[in-house]
């Protein structure tokens, strides 16, 4: 299939890949029928997608399930009124409903939104009456269910409310039985072109609220690179990322790429991450490629991985946060395997990583994608020397990168502020050895990194406000060993609060903050301060913060 998209498939180096990979883009192209249906056309009974749950169910789906289901999701959607256009939200986690509602909506030419189950009351407000958001497609859980159902009276775009099960509340909708149901799907005359909307994305950014990311219909043909020359895929693989559908990581790494080269996607469904449970399932199903956030790995050497035949895995790939070298080397001891590192961002596809062909060393992102025209530039635009730090960009004066996105979903301002003048600013600060390598410093703002989750300190600052003890506080990133970083928050308290100053109160801190936001954003390290360093315009100075 990848065939029909790149001339050239093979590549001997770098130097070779950078002159000769190209993507062929053709008109209205739209990854659920010119890829999905075309396997389902010519290999029918081909694996797409192995699917098992941490309760031992597991069932697999060939690309001729997918077809039939996704025109059901299809077609279920366009007798609820949803058409060309219309917001989606998916809160799907890894189950494999997930798959039919995708790809449904990308055959009308909606547009999905997928998010995290994770999200709060004030969450969801924000993001519908963001988006305009018309129909959420959820899990059928009482959490979940309940922020949704709070959400509702202040969404008034939101007009369908559809439940995966187990349980279908009162006026929710029912989408198992929609998809039994449907009628036979038509394909509209007119789904999309090129330039359409496909894919929206909210992610956290250092201030204010989560932005939004916007792809168009060729976005899945980015992720060929990601798929192909970065996790090693082909059409006997069988590869596993480790990620929630709410994540763009999912598009990395269960679904476009994946797909475009005939890889069947494992889906691993669990709700707890258990070392030793994720080594089993790698070895009983027989797992080619893994790919996962350094935290990942390093829970896996603890264990005693001798107990485990992991001979089928043939390439393992790590991103999210920069990966220790210590990590690299034990995991490499103790499996053969190295680990390839990946870099990229919400907004675009993978931008530089460790292919094939290249010896990885420890620690570094790896090289530039040929895709993109990256650049390194300092603070005054120069191109930086071999040695010398500074921010990742993209060139986009001989050609748009197939993958990076279109924009900031109805904020022009904030587009402008990263990309303009034909250059796309990643806010990534990193720099090159001389081999050619690039290697991660940080963010040229505050988004903190932990677990594979980002997290912007605005949104935790925000929930940390309503708290009666909080008079002010600062967001920041303190280093962890496991998590990469983890949440500090650094606080000034009331007057009537500073005598209770100790464990219960930073316990109950965290507990509000768990019920604000998103749980996984709490801080973990919570220090009282009588004051905060800032500048002399009234602006603090996380930096400074980080540093002590």
């Amino acid at each position: 299939m990848v065939e029909k998209y790149i001339k050239q498939t093979e590549f001997k180096d770098q130097a070779d890949f950078k002159a000769n990979f190209k993507i062929e883009v053709p008109d209205n192209f739209n990854f659920a029928y010119d890829i999905v249906d075309e396997w389902a056309t010519s290999h029918p009974d081909k694996n797409a997608l192995y699917w098992v749950n941490d309760l031992g169910e597991q069932i697999t789906f060939t690309f001729r399930d997918i077809k039939e289901k996704s025109d059901a999701a299809a077609s279920y959607f366009q007798s609820l009124g949803i058409g060309k256009g219309d917001m989606v939200m998916l809160i799907l986690k890894r189950r494999y409903w997930y798959w039919f509602a995708i790809l449904g909506l990308h055959k009308i030419g909606a547009v999905a939104i997928p998010a995290t189950h994770l999200l709060t009351k004030k969450d969801i407000i924000y993001r519908c009456n963001s988006a305009d958001i018309k129909a959420i497609v959820s899990v059928g859980e009482d959490l979940i269910i309940g922020h949704i159902n709070d959400a509702k009276p202040e969404c008034p775009t939101l007009k369908h409310r559809i439940s995966i099960g187990p349980e279908v509340p009162e006026g929710w909708k029912d989408f198992r039985k929609g998809l039994e149901n449907a009628a036979p799907f038509k394909r509209p005359e007119t789904v999309n072109k090129n330039e359409d909307i496909m894919l929206l994305y909210f992610t956290s950014g250092t201030t204010g609220n989560p932005k939004m990311v916007i792809h168009d219909f060729v976005y899945p043909l980015g992720h060929i690179i990601t798929a192909g020359y970065w996790q090693k895929l082909d059409e006997n693989s069988i590869h596993l990322t480790l990620a929630d559908t709410g994540w763009a990581k999912a598009a990395w790494g269960k679904l476009y790429g994946q797909w475009i080269m005939g890889a069947c996607i494992f889906v691993y469904d669990h709700e707890k991450f258990i070392p030793a449970d994720l080594l089993k399932i790698l070895e009983t199903h027989r797992v080619t490629s893994f790919c996962a956030p350094p935290t990942v790995y390093r829970f896996m050497i603890r264990e005693d991985l001798t107990k485990y035949d992991l001979s089928t895995l043939q390439y393992c790939e790590i991103a999210g946060v920069p990966l220790n070298p210590s990590v690299y080397e034990a995991f490499l001891k103790a499996t053969g395997l190295k680990l390839m590192e990946g870099f990229g961002q919400t907004e675009t596809t993978v931008t530089i990583a460790n292919f094939p062909w290249m010896e990885p060393k420890p620690g570094s992102m790896g090289m530039p994608s040929p895709a993109y025209e990256m650049d390194l530039i300092t603070g005054d635009g120069r191109s930086c020397e071999d040695g010398e730090q500074g921010e990742i960009v993209f060139r986009t004066d001989k050609f748009k990168p197939v993958g990076l996105f279109m924009g900031y979903y109805r904020d022009k301002e904030l587009t402008e502020s990263v990309y303009q003048d034909n250059i796309y600013h990643t806010g990534d600060i990193a720099w090159r050895d001389e081999d050619g390598y690039y290697w991660f410093v940080g963010r040229n703002d505050d988004v903190i990194k932990s677990s594979g989750y980002r997290i912007g300190p605005f949104e935790v600052e925000s929930a940390l406000m309503t708290h009666p003890a909080v008079v002010e506080c600062a967001i920041t990133g303190a280093p962890d060993e496991v998590r990469g970083q983890v949440v500090k928050a650094t606080i000034i308290l009331a007057p009537d609060y500073k005598t209770q100053a100790g464990p219960e109160l930073i316990k109950d801190i965290q507990d509000h903050v768990k019920k604000v936001t998103a749980p996984y954003k709490y801080p973990r390290i919570i220090e009282f301060v009588e004051e905060l360093p800032k500048t002399i315009s009234g602006k603090i100075r996380r930096v400074q913060i980080r540093e002590k």
